[in-house]
């Protein structure tokens, strides 16, 4: 492909593109297009649409801004320190797999303290592109082309980058080794992995653990929502376990589901204290293929300053002791918090003053960022209340609903970045289940009701709701469709239910009566935020290698 676009433009006529209008539109002329993006215009050809994507313009928006962030903290921190002895660099940034230099371009322009930015690639008509863009954007002395494989470029090159940006096509796993080598002592990695068929997926365990490590919880319908976390910690671990072995120790800063990629923000930093926490900061997690109860095994003990090796978590077993389902196991993942809050609050408040005409994508920014901001700690897996429903053969519950009665009982609840009608909470699944439990109740109890009273008006009722309603008056909790070896019949009619026997007769589930948790993610849910991004065009998505 790039031969072609070489060919072309060596036939074609440079031409100065006028600013006026929208920036965002297409100027044409001969065999080209100028495709302006934030600050950039870069030549694309006319007949390979695949050369730009614009879905991508979100994760180039994120980019730029986080890149900003992380360089306003880097010089409050040596504030802080008052190292007048040592003065800070400017940035140095590396492009790994640069195809047509539209991200470094965009760097070198949007980013004032930027000193130096690598843009290379393998391919000999790739980077003369890049070249012709450094130089259209006027960036000659900024920018820098290289050719070369990216892996060997960072294994062997004695330059040192704050920011090494690695978005190739597919997984990034190869490239995370060499990548740390050439990092600067406490610098970023920008990762994104574009395989999310097989991190998140179910059809390529034996891809995923090559690739990662590890695995995800597999293929049952109750766990594929939280596969996509499951992805991101995989991504996370495979990037700390790498950097271990340098006595580098990691730090997340973002780590997000975005449409069809996960893209995580990593810092690296020597310390060999650190390190010694990578086994207590690991973990695999036991995932119910019924009821999606989850069980997490860390996979060391650190208490102060001592590490021990870990003990089988009690509740452990063959089989889930709610549903009696099987245990599919899921990493070794990363198993510490995935955001730094610092971090984000950086990168919302340069995106709140930010040129909107520049950058496209702030409000769904702003929604992102927000909701992983506000995601709870300590909670390692979000799950999907449609699917928990489901269980019982209930009416879906709602968000506000189900939030109102976590928050009664003392426990705390958040939305998810990742997943639409997603929740995660601290409340033990054994108090999920019963909350679920006494909604199925309650909604059988309002069909029972209305049924009742349609037969009292005189109504004629089918057969089929004369026999629903007959089952519902011997066991109201048991749903007439609900099949009688199905993970919800098998908690329903449990005779023993461990240590809930006590404790369901203590709890009050409330789901009308207003409590800081629900307030809190009403209040969220009425910003209206853009979390999703709309459709630019037919087809849209993860696009062709090129040829």
């Amino acid at each position: 492909m790039y031969k072609r676009i070489a060919s072309l433009f060596r036939r074609s006529k440079m031409a100065s593109v006028e600013s006026n209008g929208d920036k965002s539109q297409l100027v044409t002329e001969s065999a080209f297009n100028y495709t302006t993006e934030g600050k950039a215009t870069i030549l694309t050809p006319q007949k390979d649409e695949v050369f730009y994507n614009p879905i991508q313009q979100f994760n180039r928006d994120l980019s730029a801004m986080s890149i900003i962030a992380y360089n306003q903290l880097r010089l409050q921190e040596a504030k802080s320190k008052n190292n007048k002895k040592r003065k800070l660099q400017g940035l140095t940034i590396l492009e790994a797999l640069a195809a047509s230099g539209l991200r470094s371009c965009r760097y070198g322009l949007e980013i004032s303290q930027v000193h130096k930015i690598v843009a290379n690639d393998l391919s000999s008509e790739a980077v003369e592109s890049i070249n012709r863009n450094i130089e259209h954007n006027g960036l000659t002395g900024k920018v820098q082309s290289n050719q070369s494989d990216a892996i060997k470029f960072m294994s062997s090159t004695n330059m040192k980058f704050h920011i090494i940006d690695l978005d190739p096509y597919g997984t990034a796993s190869p490239f995370i080794d060499s990548a740390i080598q050439c990092l600067e002592d406490e610098g970023m990695l920008l990762v994104t992995c574009t395989d999310a068929a097989v991190l998140a997926g179910s059809g390529y365990p034996e891809k995923c653990f090559a690739l990662y490590g590890g695995n995800n919880f597999g293929s049952s319908y109750i766990n594929s929502e939280t596969n996509h976390e499951v992805g991101i910690r995989l991504m996370l671990q495979l990037i700390a376990n790498t950097a271990a072995k340098y006595k580098k120790a990691i730090e997340p800063m973002l780590s997000l589901s975005i449409d069809y990629y996960f893209r995580v923000w990593v810092k690296v930093k020597t310390s060999p204290v650190r390190v010694k926490n990578i086994s207590s900061e690991t973990m695999l997690a036991f995932g119910c293929n019924g009821c999606g109860n989850k069980v997490v095994q860390p996979l060391g003990i650190k208490k102060e300053c001592k590490f021990s090796y870990p003990k089988l978590q009690q509740s452990v077993s063959s089989h889930c002791p709610y549903c009696n389902g099987s245990f599919n196991i899921a990493g070794p993942m990363y198993g510490g918090e995935i955001h730094n809050p610092e971090f984000l609050d950086q990168i919302l408040a340069i995106n709140e003053k930010s040129d909107k005409e520049i950058y496209k994508t702030t409000e769904r920014i702003k929604g992102m960022l927000t909701l992983a901001k506000n995601e709870l700690t300590g909670v390692p897996f979000f799950f999907n209340l449609n699917q928990l429903s489901a269980l019982f053969k209930s009416p879906p519950i709602s968000i506000d609903s189900y939030s109102r009665a976590i928050g009664n009982l003392g426990y705390n609840l958040s939305l998810t970045h990742a997943k639409k009608n997603c929740i995660k909470t601290d409340a033990p699944w054994s108090v999920n289940l019963e909350v679920i439990k006494q909604w199925s109740r309650e909604t059988n109890e309002a069909y029972l009701k209305e049924m009742k009273e349609k037969q009292a008006n005189g109504e004629e009722l089918n057969d089929k709701i004369k026999d629903k309603m007959a089952k519902l008056d011997q066991d109201i909790n048991f749903n007439p469709n609900l099949s009688p070896k199905s993970p919800g019949a098998n908690i329903l009619m449990k005779t023993k239910e461990l240590e809930l026997d006590e404790e369901r007769k203590s709890l009050n589930i409330d789901f009308t009566t207003e409590n800081e948790v629900s307030k809190k993610i009403s209040k969220l849910r009425k910003l209206k935020m853009v979390r999703y991004q709309e459709n630019p065009r037919k087809n849209w998505g993860p696009m062709s290698r090129p040829k």
